[in-house]
């Protein structure tokens, strides 16, 4: 870890980064299954459609308020090109309202294409109000496909990763976070020479509501900046830690001998210390919240 220019100080142990694979493991067997042969799930394995919409239909969606459940009256697979789910769900005044689903890959990223040609198919015919995107993970750029298809509300939903582990690990997380709906980063930049972040909240979706409210920063654990953004990778050139308590307060204590008492405040900060113009002209913005959930937002500078 870096503290602006001091000594860096590793602050974990010795790890390793795992995953899973991908690819399925077929049988070596001469005589193989022909659910195997046909490239088909073998029986009793549910397919990743189904084990997804099964799920979604039982837990709802959450954002980060616990009162603020979109719960569904109905959801119905549906053989779309883009879209895999219709259903319908009732909102906070009683009124019904048309809701479809469209699932991200099992192992990849939801990008700006995918949001387009759903939205595409979801306004046809009588049409939708919400349009609901599920994904492991996002492109930094789908918020802003998500914004261009009038009376549609598109809602990116990002699906915990507990969800690829089977349902004995889902039996042991339960449903309370399997579907979340995370707001959009409120952003304030200052440029005047250097260039200066200040984030003051979060924008948050209540799905009960239909309505976009502004959320303080004590929803969000931390929030990353990279500065120079190339639009490929994100590089994690600042770190800030935010919340309600002071995060640092174990860690203080364990390296107090070794960090400078008055940096812990540049830490502990929802505002970015000066930095130079971003050479790409972009700047990336990471933010999570305290269920894990993180959104990557980025600003042209």
């Amino acid at each position: 870890m870096r503290v602006r220019g001091l000594v860096h100080l590793r602050v974990t142990g010795p790890f390793t980064v795992e995953s899973l694979s991908p690819h399925r493991v077929l049988s070596t067997d001469e005589d193989r299954p022909a659910s195997e042969s046909e490239g088909r799930p073998t029986t009793g394995v549910v397919p990743y459609e189904s084990m997804i919409l099964d799920n979604l239909r039982k837990a709802g969606v959450q954002n980060t308020k616990k009162a603020e459940r979109l719960a569904f009256d109905r959801l119905e697979p549906y053989a779309g090109t883009w879209l895999h789910a219709t259903g319908a769900y009732t909102d906070a005044d009683g009124k019904p309202r048309r809701v479809a689903v469209s699932l991200g890959p099992e192992h990849g990223t939801v990008g700006p294409q995918q949001v387009k040609e759903a939205a595409k198919e979801a306004v046809q015919g009588l049409g939708f109000d919400l349009l609901l995107v599920c994904g492991f993970a996002f492109d930094p750029h789908v918020s802003e496909e998500t914004k261009r298809y009038g009376s549609l509300t598109i809602q990116p939903v990002r699906m915990n990763p507990d969800l690829s582990m089977g349902d004995e690990l889902l039996k042991k997380t339960g449903a309370g976070n399997l579907f979340m709906i995370f707001g959009e980063p409120d952003i304030a930049i200052e440029r005047n020479g250097k260039v200066t972040v200040e984030i003051k909240g979060l924008d948050i979706y209540d799905p009960t509501t239909g309505q976009v409210r502004s959320s303080s920063t004590a929803d969000i654990a931390c929030w990353f900046l990279d500065t120079n953004y190339d639009a490929e990778s994100f590089f994690a050139r600042h770190a800030y830690f935010t919340g309600s308590d002071d995060p640092y307060a174990k860690l203080k204590r364990v390296l107090r001998a070794e960090i400078d008492e008055a940096h812990w405040s540049t830490l502990n900060s929802t505002k970015s210390y000066p930095f130079d113009p971003s050479k790409t002209g972009k700047i990336a913005v990471k933010v999570i919240n305290h269920y894990g959930d993180e959104v990557l937002k980025v600003y042209e500078v």
